[in-house]
């Protein structure tokens, strides 16, 4: 029986959280609650989860309103949860539809009416009023907590853009001048662009979902509960009682944690334990919850109930993976908290120094500082990331390749070690013969025959594995008789009366060879041969193998099966580092210990796998996985008889990250460049907005480069 070594818990309190769009938004609010008394305050942007313990029984409606005062709004789950656009895409495409018109502008005469200073004015005060409110109080917010994010610069490049228009379209209305001092376009266009990252932003984090809900749907399993009389009723699992006997026939999933009490059954626990072959059991062992039976028929006394069960405690491990998560920090937003106050107080220094060092006129010293904060707009950086991650993503798609969120594409392409499951990760699942040992005088063939033969008969997941493998290099024999015995295997009778046992150590009495096979083959009771099975690698594993490790990558092989085929299989793939017989908290300590030291990404399809890849930097599962497994990890891989796809999707991340620092960069050189050209005066406001556009220009053209380069 499975045992979990979980620490009790304290009463902890999530809210869900929208606006948040960075981790300088997540530390803004941790900031303030830890500032409150509260405790173990866990932030996570990237999900709009906000967790923590309320030890001083602070009133929920004290700390809502503080997490709104800062520009966020905290949700009901259920509003998260419901279709259709939401809040910041409406506003993307009311502000779209302003800002078109009014960047064409550009491409009439001055005499054409898009470019009379009130009508885009009219255009441009929609847009401005709804990114000011949108961003406002976010920046503001940011502020308050001593932490400005990237909507402070937004705020204030598309403020100046605005007033600098509007003192322009006020003091030379009617004048051909005008024209020299309308921006509108730049405002809008500012705004909108940073709003359609929000949105790209919005839907890569309604991909990235938690596993919880999946788990707890695994625990709503019906049971037939077997009552005093005799009769049978169906029952809820959640209503079972310690000492409840329940049927579960052939097919079923047990609901609950109990031991046997009548009857025998084959059962596949791989979901629970990783272990590739499925376990017998007969009256007096122990059952998991969850598992499933694949033959036979039992009636299980119930033992553990509700928050005891092993699944129970698996959807716990997983709630504490994901609090303890690492917050995932764009490079943008690292500079942001430095960018901003140095780009405020270059243009605060450019007024004072033109005007009252060099006497300059009020008007164009204020001119040369707003013009400082045009050329800074964050436009580029705004588009840096996101449109890079917007390309990858796309690239990955087509790939067969899925990735929940952006973000993931930093970590996964900074990972330094790769851990794998091993049973429906590395291998198939598949069974094919690797080895038959002979203890008699008689051909290998004759035994090929004989196990081909006998298992036909058989519906054992391995039987069935077995004589798909071996149906051409096998002769078909008949047989009399033959029959299956529970728990041990088939035994059939040929024409000479002869009696043959196929199946488990049970069949032999040698204690000293019960442990040598998988399966043996008797004849008249004496022991014929000791065959040993192995389950079939998946597609391009040894390759994609050796490609990780070439990429210096270390790889670690963490199952939950036995030693002995761990090991072996380790040796096939030139794996160092193996970690055997593991069950899901023992596989949780391993990879916290690993991303201690340096970043981790798990490979794993099993319920067992869900807090190793939950509490993994970044957690990856094959689209033939478990729902929980692929609930509990960033990446899906569609094709998950190839498993080179892993080893494409690191080198999408790692050339998406590669596309987003070479954005940055020159978004940055950009801005340290231009900064002081418009703080001496070289720059108006008109070739500032150009060199922004081009800016812009530059960094989506690298993007989009991102779709055809190769990769290596």
């Amino acid at each position: 029986m499975l045992n979990f070594d979980i620490m009790s818990n304290t009463k902890n309190t999530l809210l869900n959280v929208e606006g948040m769009t960075c981790s300088n938004c997540a530390l803004g609010i941790r900031k303030q609650l830890e500032k409150k008394g509260l405790n173990d305050v866990d932030v996570n942007f990237s999900t709009g989860e906000v967790l923590f313990k309320n030890t001083i029984n602070l009133p929920l409606d004290d700390i809502k309103n503080g997490i709104n005062s800062l520009g966020f709004k905290v949700v009901e789950k259920e509003t998260i949860e419901k279709k259709g656009l939401s809040t910041v895409e409406k506003k993307f495409y009311f502000s779209l539809i302003f800002t078109i018109p009014l960047f064409l502008h550009m491409f009439f005469p001055h005499h054409y009416w898009i470019n009379n200073p009130i009508v885009q004015l009219i255009l441009c005060l929609p847009v401005f009023v709804v990114g000011f409110l949108h961003f406002g109080k976010s920046a503001l917010g940011s502020l308050k907590a001593m932490v400005p994010n990237m909507d402070v610069l937004i705020v204030i490049g598309s403020t100046s853009a605005f007033i600098y228009s509007l003192i322009g379209t006020i003091q030379f209305y009617g004048t051909h001048e005008a024209h020299n001092y309308l921006f509108f376009e730049t405002t809008a266009t500012i705004i909108t662009l940073v709003l359609l990252g929000n949105v790209m932003e919005h839907r890569s984090v309604n991909q990235t979902t938690t596993a919880i809900k999946e788990l707890t749907q695994l625990q709503k399993t019906e049971a037939k509960k077997v009552l005093s009389d005799g009769s049978i009723i169906p029952i809820d699992s959640a209503l079972l009682l310690k000492e409840d006997i329940i049927l579960v026939n052939e097919g079923d999933k047990i609901a609950i944690d109990g031991e046997i009490i009548w009857g025998e059954a084959t059962i596949n626990e791989s979901m629970i334990t990783g272990e590739s072959i499925p376990v017998e059991k007969t009256v007096g062992n122990k059952v998991v919850g969850g598992t499933i039976v694949e033959n036979g028929s039992i009636k299980v006394k119930t033992e553990h109930v509700g928050t005891e069960t092993v699944l129970a405690k698996i959807i716990e491990l997983v709630k504490s993976a994901q609090q303890n998560q690492p917050q995932i920090q764009k490079l943008g937003d690292k500079v942001s908290a430095i960018f901003v106050p140095v780009v405020v107080g270059i243009s605060l220094l450019t007024f004072f120094v033109a005007h009252y060092g060099f006497n300059i006129s009020l008007q164009q010293s204020l001119m040369q500082a707003i013009a400082v904060l045009v050329i800074s707009c964050p436009c580029a950086m705004g588009l840096a990331t996101p449109t890079a991650v917007m390309v990858g993503i796309g690239r990955a798609a087509k790939k067969g390749i899925l990735i929940k969120g952006g973000s993931t594409l930093e970590q996964f392409a900074n990972i330094k070690n790769m851990v794998f499951d091993k049973t429906g990760t590395l291998t198939t699942g598949n069974f094919k013969l690797q080895q038959i040992k002979l203890y008699q005088e008689i051909a290998e063939q004759e035994v090929i025959d004989l196990v081909f033969s006998i298992e036909e008969y058989s519906s054992h997941p391995i039987a069935k594995s077995l004589t798909v493998d071996l149906q051409t290099k096998a002769n078909r024999l008949t047989f009399e008789k033959i029959s299956e015995v529970k728990g041990y295997g088939i035994e059939a009778f040929d024409k000479e009366g002869n009696h043959f046992q196929l199946g488990s150590a049970r069949w032999i009495t040698d204690e000293k060879l019960k442990n040598e096979h998988q399966i043996y083959l008797l004849k008249n009771n004496v022991l014929l041969a000791g065959i040993t099975i192995e389950d079939e690698l998946k597609h391009n594993v040894k390759s994609t193998i050796e490609l990780l490790k070439q990429q210096n990558i270390n790889t670690i092989l963490l199952s939950g099966d036995t030693k002995q085929k761990c090991e072996l299989l380790a040796k096939e793939l030139s794996i160092s580092t193996v970690y055997s017989e593991q069950l899901p908290q023992h596989k949780l300590k391993i990879i916290d210990e690993l991303i201690s030291k340096s970043p981790t990404a798990m490979v794993g399809d099993g319920i067992n796998d869900a807090p190793a890849l939950t509490k993994a930097n970044v957690g990856i599962s094959l689209s033939n996985a478990t729902q929980i497994a692929m609930q509990s990890a960033q990446i899906v891989l569609l094709n998950h008889k190839d498993f080179s796809q892993v080893y494409e999707a690191y080198l999408i991340s790692k050339h998406t990250l590669k596309t987003i620092k070479q954005n940055l960069f020159w978004a940055f050189f950009y801005n340290v460049l231009a900064i002081p050209i418009a703080a001496f005066g070289f720059l108006n406001p008109m070739v500032a907005a150009l060199a922004m556009a081009f800016s812009d220009v530059i960094v989506v053209g690298n993007s989009i480069r991102l779709k055809t380069k190769k990769l290596s």
